[in-house]
Formats: structure tokens, C-alpha cells, sequence
């Protein structure tokens, strides 16, 4: 699986998960990845900034900070970009009361898969194959698998889904 910074002809910017980059371009070129704004079908990739914090200057006000787990709040605010310290425009976006909701969901999603499920790290994709061959007995798991992995796994009819990423939780 693959994340891409996806942006409108409008303006709007948001994120979407793809199979990989060819199922990326052949969404992209059927227009069938749409705005969920304002449901313009001219859609293209931005590019994705990492949180970058860098060196404090005099004068410089203090960044945010991360939350250092998803059990953490997240009401702080997100951590600046290089765009947003540079003075440069950035994306900003006013949320209706069903998107709030929304993503109070994703996060409490989020929370419940990470609480009941067992954490087996960069063994992932390994213990996913055991529970699907039947090695070992099917329990929630939760991990990291690179992206060649998550293709791997797919590719073996392996059922998994990206835990919901939110952009002030950078994980």
C-alpha cells in the first residue's frame, strides 16, 4: 500500500491509499478518484513533506509538539511544515461538524485496533502468514510492513488494511 498527498484543480488537498503507484495512475486516468470537497475528477499528486523541525532561532516561536503515542491527545496542532516557517502558503482546510465526527471516529478506530490488538512490530508480514496458513491460531495483530511486504502479502490473498492515519498523528 501506498499513501499520495493528492490535490484538486481547486485547491483542496487531501490523501488517499493506493494498491501502488500503477493503481494510482489507473484511477487517476478513468476519473475515479474524485475530491472529497468538491468532487472535481482533476486530481493530481503533491508532493509529501515530512515534519521537518529545525534549528531554533532567536525570536522563533516554539513548534508543537508531536504526540509520542496514538494514546496521546491530538488536540495540539500539527507540527509546522517547511512551507508554513518559510512564509510560503500552505493548505489549511475548515471542517464541517460531519468531518470532525468523521475523523473522531478514525482516531477512536485507530485507538480501539491499537489497544485489543497485539503489537508484533517488523514481524508483521510474518506472523500474517502463519495466522493465514494456519500455523498459528488467528488473533488481531498490528505492525510495520515496508511497502514490497504489503504487496507481497496482498499478492497471497493475505487480508490487512493500513491503520488510519491522521495528519497530526505523523506515524
Amino acid at each position: 500500500m501506498i499513501r499520495y498527498a493528492l490535490a484538486c484543480d481547486k485547491g483542496h488537498v487531501f490523501e488517499s491509499w493506493f494498491q501502488n503507484s500503477a493503481a494510482y495512475d489507473k484511477q487517476v486516468k478513468g476519473a475515479q478518484i474524485t475530491c472529497p470537497v468538491c468532487n472535481s475528477a482533476k486530481v493530481e499528486k503533491t508532493m509529501m513533506t515530512p515534519g521537518v523541525v529545525g534549528a531554533k532561532k532567536r525570536g522563533d516561536a516554539p513548534r508543537p509538539e508531536m504526540p509520542a503515542s496514538p494514546e496521546q491527545s491530538s488536540d495540539k496542532p500539527a507540527p509546522i511544515s517547511p512551507e508554513q516557517s518559510s512564509g510560503k502558503p500552505a493548505p489549511v482546510a475548515m471542517m464541517s461538524p460531519q468531518e470532525r465526527d468523521f475523523r473522531k471516529k478514525l482516531k477512536e478506530l485507530r485507538e480501539h485496533l491499537t489497544k485489543h490488538a497485539d503489537y508484533v512490530g517488523r514481524k508483521f508480514p510474518e506472523e500474517a502468514r502463519k495466522m493465514h496458513y494456519g500455523e498459528t491460531e488467528h488473533r488481531s495483530i498490528y505492525g510495520e510492513a515496508t511497502h514490497e511486504q504489503a504487496k507481497d502479502l496482498h499478492e497471497e490473498g493475505i487480508e490487512f488494511h493500513p491503520l488510519p492515519v491522521l495528519p497530526d498523528e505523523h506515524n
